[in-house]
């Protein structure tokens, strides 16, 4: 696939992040976000968790004008659909059904991480007018290649709300929803917790309750600062609870962590749960991974041990929240999917993604099935809101 030149834009594939400078990089990626930093998704490549042999290979679509780049898409080839979190895997099984190839795929998004944020960053020179003209100038390159039959389709998950209006119109907008918890000011949990209904109130309380009785202790460790026996107990934690979950080790391999830890760990935060043996030594029962941002705090790994009841809830989202009005960060992001996270005081969140068919008439198809899933999420969304654990008028 060659360089293609429009409206005095030059845009091309690249094969590495590593293909661009750091500096550049940082140039274009400005937010802070951390799963769109150089560190990050160099790691992922160095440490081969995403290559051809994981079905990730990187297609990175760097743009340029008058050589200079001013904005960049981190983009892969898919052999499959693992790891993207906007399922599509029916899409995949029409296309078989009729003797067509669905794979490979061009995919915005960052392996493994659905979390939302800049799908595409833009040198900060560039205005409001100018990213949208970028945006349609970029949308039809992608267009262009499909009917070149690279790709069947190209697709962008989690991209911001303004983005993906920005695309709607060459191109199919999907509506999806997660749980975010949201900080209203609160200086300790108790003022969190004052927020919620009796009831569930009450639920949270005795669930705490009962992991206190089998006195863990929770530590988050810097991710800079902690040794390498640290990282190497939460590996083992995110790998057993994967191999039990799924019957692999996980998407993310041993390298990566110990790679992220020295590159990017100023961002990242391990919480690890200890419980004494009867000498008194603390032995390692679970772990979790967590990364910040100015304002966000992501949940996004953990795997245990041993098991205890109600350890998942205590780890994942309980100390989530405790760090978060702790340290002041606004919006604590524990993850995808599970709406058991409204009843701990996450509320649903609308989130964004835009796909592209090459085949015109699973095109149409695919646009009223968004068109149709749209409105139940939306309902569904609102039934959720409905049974929001807060008091009237909190959320």
């Amino acid at each position: 696939m060659s360089n293609t030149h429009t409206n005095d834009l030059d845009i091309s594939f690249y094969g590495s992040v590593s293909d661009i400078t750091k500096s550049q990089w940082q140039r274009i990626f400005s937010d802070q976000n951390p799963f769109t930093s150089y560190e990050y998704l160099n790691s992922l490549e160095q440490s081969q968790c995403v290559s051809k042999k994981s079905g990730w290979l990187p297609k990175h679509i760097v743009i340029k004008q008058l050589d200079t780049i001013i904005a960049i898409i981190p983009c892969y080839e898919k052999s499959h659909s693992w790891g993207e979190y906007v399922f599509d895997w029916a899409w995949a099984e029409a296309y078989e059904r009729n003797g067509l190839e669905y794979y490979p795929k061009l995919v915005a998004a960052v392996p493994f991480t659905p979390v939302s944020g800049q799908r595409i960053g833009f040198d900060n020179k560039i205005d409001t007018v100018s990213k949208e003209q970028i945006l349609k100038v970029v949308s039809e390159f992608l267009n262009e290649t499909l009917k070149l039959g690279y790709y069947s389709s190209w697709h962008c998950l989690f991209l911001p709300q303004t983005d993906s209006a920005n695309i709607a119109d060459v191109s199919i907008a999907r509506l999806g929803t997660q749980f975010h918890w949201h900080n209203d000011g609160y200086q300790h949990f108790d003022d969190f917790l004052n927020q919620l209904q009796s009831r569930k109130r009450k639920n949270i309380i005795k669930e705490r309750r009962v992991i206190e009785a089998h006195n863990l202790s929770f530590k988050f460790v810097d991710g800079d600062k902690a040794t390498t026996e640290q990282w190497q107990g939460f590996i083992a934690c995110y790998q057993q609870t994967y191999l039990k979950r799924s019957g692999h080790t996980g998407y993310l391999s041993s390298e990566f962590f110990t790679q992220i830890a020295s590159v990017m760990g100023e961002k990242i935060r391990l919480l690890l749960v200890t419980k004494p043996d009867d000498n008194g030594n603390a032995n390692l029962v679970a772990a979790a991974l967590y990364f910040v941002s100015d304002t966000h705090l992501y949940g996004r790994y953990w795997g245990c041990l041993q098991e205890f009841d109600g350890l998942h809830f205590e780890t994942c989202y309980y100390q989530g929240i405790e760090y978060a009005i702790k340290q002041g960060l606004s919006v604590f992001d524990a993850g995808a999917q599970g709406e058991h996270k409204v009843a701990r005081g996450f509320i649903p969140i609308e989130t964004y993604s835009n796909h592209n068919i090459a085949h015109s008439e699973f095109n149409k198809a695919i646009s009223h099935f968004c068109q149709q899933e749209q409105q139940h999420i939306r309902q569904y969304m609102q039934q959720l809101h409905d049974s929001s654990p807060y008091k009237a008028n909190t959320d």
